[in-house]
């Protein structure tokens, strides 16, 4: 454990997924003190039923990700209880299988887009100013290695994480002299119940656990990553 983890803040959204989970039980195991964010506060309160009060409490936000609007008073709520915050780490996100590229919808295109790349500026749009302001920061995004390359009826997916992809590049293009370090993890298959039931015939032993990409998470927030700038780290389990 890092000498200064216990008084670390970190910011997940995503938290009540499989991914954002095992992401929120590496860093209070930590000692950090957690906001989680998700679309659902119920959901948020079922997964995280006995939060962990001797490291102050942790904080339980409701909030659309993908909405400006809806992120700012959120963000405001955080940065009040916590005064800073040192960590964000952007799980939220979404799959799906699409059209052919040729008939591709646009509702298809914008539902992925909004899910895997602007929600990324709508969240960090809350939270740089302030780690600018202290010169200190880290930023993890959830990527994909499937951003590298196209693939078939995948095109508004692939083409999403890619353009996260970009996004984190360029921000962190624009943040690192302010202390602040961006980078992201780039998972193939992640072992979650969800996959498991969508690939019943697959063997999930060669998929990446959400044990090993929430450790790989918790790298890119330590001191030990402090000169990685725009990185993705491909975790590519046997995949």
């Amino acid at each position: 454990m890092e000498a200064s983890a216990a008084r670390r803040h970190v910011v997940i959204t995503g938290a009540a997924g499989a991914l954002g989970r095992a992401i929120a039980s590496r860093f209070a195991a930590e000692g950090a003190r957690l906001a989680l964010v998700d679309r659902s506060l119920q959901h948020l309160q079922s997964v995280f039923a006995h939060p962990e009060p001797e490291h102050g409490g942790t904080l339980l936000h409701a909030a659309d990700v993908t909405s400006d609007t809806a992120m700012a008073p959120v963000a405001a709520a955080i940065l009040d209880a916590f005064g800073s915050v040192d960590v964000l780490v952007h799980v939220a996100g979404g799959f799906e299988m699409g059209e052919p590229t040729h008939a591709l919808s646009r509702e298809s295109w914008t539902r992925m887009m909004d899910l895997n790349a602007w929600s990324f500026v709508a969240v960090t749009g809350h939270f740089i100013p302030a780690m600018k302001f202290r010169q200190h920061g880290k930023v993890v995004a959830v990527t994909a290695r499937a951003a590298s390359s196209g693939a078939a009826t995948m095109g508004a997916y692939t083409a999403s994480k890619s353009a996260l992809q970009r996004l984190v590049e360029s921000l962190s293009h624009e943040v690192r002299g302010s202390g602040i370090n961006v980078n992201s993890i780039a998972p193939s298959i992640l072992d979650t119940p969800a996959n498991r039931q969508a690939m019943a015939s697959a063997d999930p032993a060669r998929w990446v656990s959400t044990g090993a990409a929430a450790r790989a998470v918790a790298f890119l927030a330590s001191e030990g990553a402090e000169a990685m700038h725009g990185q993705h780290l491909v975790l590519d389990g046997l995949s």
